[in-house]
């Protein structure tokens, strides 16, 4: 499983012209479920997201966690963080899981972020959405969590 986290000031998801997620200060998360994937990579990425010290205390220094700072989540599945390029000019996206098992999973990273004490929203799976990222700093985290 793949996670690629943006540290925002504002975040937003526009499908079909509606907004159907929205948040202010907090994290976009785009999520990868590769083949395999399972409530262990779940829990450890959840868990190491909702800790990760990347907001800044009053002296500047990265102490503070989304949930120290009230911060909100966007998690948007994201097939494409499985892309191989090794070969020829376009990706080949075989190790992404496959929608019957990707999709249960990004709802229950969700759900367990939301209990983590994260208030989090989600983008439609398997839609085309556009994702309005007003980036913070820039912060940008990958993070990875393989069977």
């Amino acid at each position: 499983m793949r996670a690629l986290i943006q540290r925002v000031k504002h975040g937003k998801v526009v499908i079909e012209g509606q907004a159907t997620a929205s948040i202010g200060h907090g994290l976009v998360i785009f999520l990868g479920v590769g083949h395999g994937d399972s409530e262990d990579q779940i829990c450890y990425l959840v868990e190491k997201i909702a800790g990760l010290r990347i907001f800044e205390d009053e002296g500047g220094k990265f102490n503070l966690s989304i949930r120290d700072v009230g911060g909100e989540a966007i998690v948007v599945s994201q097939f494409t963080l499985y892309a191989d390029t090794r070969k020829g000019r376009r990706p080949s996206f075989t190790d992404a899981a496959q929608p019957d098992l990707a999709s249960p999973l990004v709802e229950r990273f969700a759900a367990l972020l939301r209990e983590q004490g994260v208030p989090t929203q989600t983008g439609k799976f398997g839609a085309h959405m556009l994702v309005e990222i007003q980036n913070d700093g820039p912060v940008t985290i990958w993070l990875e969590k393989n069977g």
